[in-house]
C-alpha cells in the first residue's frame, strides 16, 4: 500500500455503445485491439503505466502532469484520420494504490470529469493545471462544473492539440459580421471598421512588436484585442489577459485559419431569428426589443435569501451555465459580477477569474461581445439591472397587439423559463422549504405564462396587465418604475419590466 501524489488519466472510446450495438465479434475485437495498440505504447513513451485496461476505457498514472497531457494530446493527434474516436479526463492529487488497483480523490475526479468531455477533446483538473509546465502544455479554460460527488463547482480546462482549435465566441460572432480584422505582422494595419475584433498573429507573447502594436491601435475596449498564439508562458499569459484585459486564441496557424474558414462558410439553410415580424406585407409602427435582466432584491418573501445568473458566450443569462462568461451574485448588501472567464472588463479595468466587484449605478461590463450598463431601480422590487440591446425582438404594425408571457398567444414575445434551483440560496424555514420542494423559481414566480399585452393604435402605445398575480411595471423615461393596473399607455423609449426580463418599446430599426 502507496500514497503518492499522481496524475490520473482515463481514456475512453466514444461512441462505444453503439459501435457495439452494430459490430459483429470479430468487428468488436479488432476495435478492441486497435484502442489497446495506441493507448498502451503512447502511455509507455510518455512515461506513464496502465493501471486497468475496462476495454473501451483504460485508467493510467502518470508521476509528472505535464507528461500525463503531453501523452493525451499525442493520443488524440494520432486518432485524427483513423477510425478511432478517444476522450481523455486527468486529475492530480494524491492516488493510494492497493492490488493494482488506485484510488483516491483524483481518481473519483478525473473519472467525473471525463463523463463531461466531448469526442476528441482532452479535460482536465485545476490541479493538473497548476501541476503541468504551463508554457509547454497549449490550454483553455472550459468553465465550472457541478460533478457528482464532488463538492462545490470545479473548474476545468481543456488541452489543444495541433489540429483543433475552438474559436471564442466573440471572434467567432465578428467572423459572421465581417468585423474581424486580422493584423500579420510585417503587413501593413488594414483600415478598421467601426466596433472591431481584431486578431494579430505572428507576434510573440510579450514581444516589442506587439507591445507597439497595441500602443499604436484606435481601439478602447481591452477585449476586442486578440492574439493568437500556441504556447505562451504562464507570465505573459497574466499579463496579457488577466492584467490586459484581451484575448486569446489558442491554436496553430493552421487549425485557426481552417477555423475561420468553417465560419465563414454560408449557411445553406435558415437557421431562424430571433426577430419576430408579424406581417411582412405590413409597415411596423414600433419595435419590442428584449433589453436587459431585472434583478429583484433579496431576501424575498422569506425565501430567496440571494440568487446568481450566469451569462453564456451567446450573450443570454442562465439560472447556472458550466461555460459562463460572468456570474451575477445578487445579495441583500448588493449586486456584484464575478468573472468566470478571462476576457471581462468593468468600467475598462480587466478582471482576473473569480474576481468580484460591486456594481454602481452606471457600470460598464465588457463580456460577450457585448456592453452591459448597470441601473439602479430605487423605490421598486428590483435593486437594479443589467441593460444591453439583443437580437430578440418583436415588430408591430399599426393596430396589432402581442402578448408577452412565458406562454404567449401568437402573436406574442416569449420570457425566459430558465429552470432549476442551483442558483438560489435559500432563507431558512417552512415557507423556504415548501418553494423549494415545489419546484420554486425566479422566472415561475415573477412570470406568467400570459402576463401583459401591448398594443400601438395610431400615435398611442398601450399595455394592458393580464395576470392579477405577476406585477407588470413601467419603467418611464423620468426614472420612475410603478406597477401597472389595468390599462395605461407608453411612450416610445421606455421599458416594461416583466418578470426578470426588462423589454424596450422604441421605433423600429431598419
Amino acid at each position: 500500500m502507496a500514497t503518492a501524489t499522481r496524475t490520473v488519466v482515463f481514456t475512453d472510446l466514444t461512441n462505444y455503445t453503439a459501435s457495439v450495438s452494430r459490430a459483429d465479434r470479430e468487428a468488436l475485437r479488432h476495435l478492441l485491439r486497435a484502442h489497446e495498440t495506441l493507448v498502451i505504447p503512447t502511455i509507455q513513451r510518455h512515461h506513464g503505466r496502465v493501471v486497468k485496461n475496462l476495454g473501451d476505457s483504460f485508467m493510467t498514472l502518470f508521476d509528472s502532469a505535464t507528461d500525463a497531457i503531453r501523452a493525451s494530446l499525442d493520443l488524440v493527434e494520432q486518432t485524427q484520420e483513423g477510425s478511432l474516436s478517444l476522450r481523455v479526463g486527468a486529475a492530480t492529487g494524491d492516488v493510494e494504490e492497493i492490488d493494482g488497483d488506485a484510488f483516491g480523490d483524483a481518481v473519483n475526479l478525473a473519472s467525473r470529469i471525463i463523463g463531461k468531455t466531448p469526442s476528441d477533446e482532452i479535460w482536465f483538473s485545476e490541479s493538473t493545471q497548476l501541476c503541468m509546465n504551463q508554457a509547454e502544455i497549449p490550454w483553455d479554460r472550459i468553465g465550472l462544473f457541478s460533478l457528482k460527488g464532488i463538492a462545490g463547482e470545479v473548474p476545468v480546462f481543456r488541452a489543444v492539440p495541433h489540429h483543433r482549435t475552438w474559436l471564442p465566441e466573440p471572434v467567432a460572432k465578428a467572423i459572421e459580421t465581417n468585423s474581424l480584422v486580422i493584423i500579420r505582422r510585417d503587413e501593413p494595419i488594414p483600415q478598421l471598421p467601426p466596433e472591431p475584433i481584431i486578431l494579430m498573429v505572428g507576434f510573440a507573447p510579450g514581444s516589442e512588436a506587439l507591445e507597439n502594436l497595441v500602443s499604436i491601435l484606435p481601439v478602447l475596449d481591452p477585449a476586442r484585442l486578440w492574439l493568437l498564439t500556441y504556447n505562451i508562458a504562464p507570465g505573459d499569459r497574466v499579463a496579457w489577459q488577466d492584467i490586459a484585459g484581451h484575448g486569446l486564441v489558442l491554436g496553430t496557424p493552421q487549425a485557426v485559419n481552417s477555423a475561420i474558414e468553417e465560419q465563414r462558410r454560408p449557411i445553406t439553410q435558415d437557421p431562424g431569428s430571433d426577430t419576430i415580424i408579424l406581417d411582412s406585407g405590413l409597415r411596423s409602427a414600433m419595435e419590442l426589443m428584449v433589453a436587459g435582466i431585472a434583478l429583484p432584491r433579496v431576501p424575498m418573501s422569506d425565501v430567496v435569501a440571494g440568487y446568481t445568473f450566469d451569462l453564456q458566450s451567446d450573450g443570454r443569462w442562465a439560472t447556472r451555465s458550466e461555460h459562463s462568461e460572468l456570474r451575477l451574485d445578487i445579495t441583500p448588501s448588493g449586486i456584484y459580477v464575478i468573472a468566470t472567464s478571462p476576457r471581462i472588463t468593468v468600467s475598462g479595468q480587466p478582471l482576473r477569474t473569480r474576481d468580484r466587484v460591486l456594481l454602481e449605478e452606471g457600470t460598464q461590463i465588457s463580456a460577450s461581445g457585448n456592453l452591459f450598463v448597470f441601473r439602479t431601480i430605487p423605490g421598486s422590487i428590483y435593486a437594479g439591472a443589467l441593460m444591453a440591446d439583443s437580437p430578440i425582438r418583436l415588430l408591430l404594425a399599426e393596430g396589432q397587439r402581442a402578448e408577452l408571457g412565458r406562454e404567449p398567444a401568437h402573436p406574442g414575445l416569449a420570457l425566459p423559463d430558465r429552470r432549476g434551483q442551483a442558483n438560489i440560496r435559500w432563507c431558512a424555514g417552512p415557507r423556504a422549504a415548501r418553494a423549494r420542494q415545489s419546484g420554486f423559481t425566479l422566472d415561475r414566480a415573477l412570470s406568467g405564462r400570459k402576463q401583459a399585452a401591448v398594443f400601438h393604435q395610431g400615435d398611442v402605445t398601450r399595455i394592458q396587465t393580464l395576470h392579477s398575480r405577476c406585477p407588470t411595471f413601467h419603467w418611464k423615461l423620468s426614472g420612475a418604475v410603478e406597477r401597472v393596473f389595468g390599462t395605461e399607455s407608453i411612450e416610445l423609449g421606455e421599458h416594461i419590466i416583466v418578470g426578470t426580463t426588462i423589454i424596450a418599446v422604441r421605433m423600429p430599426i431598419s
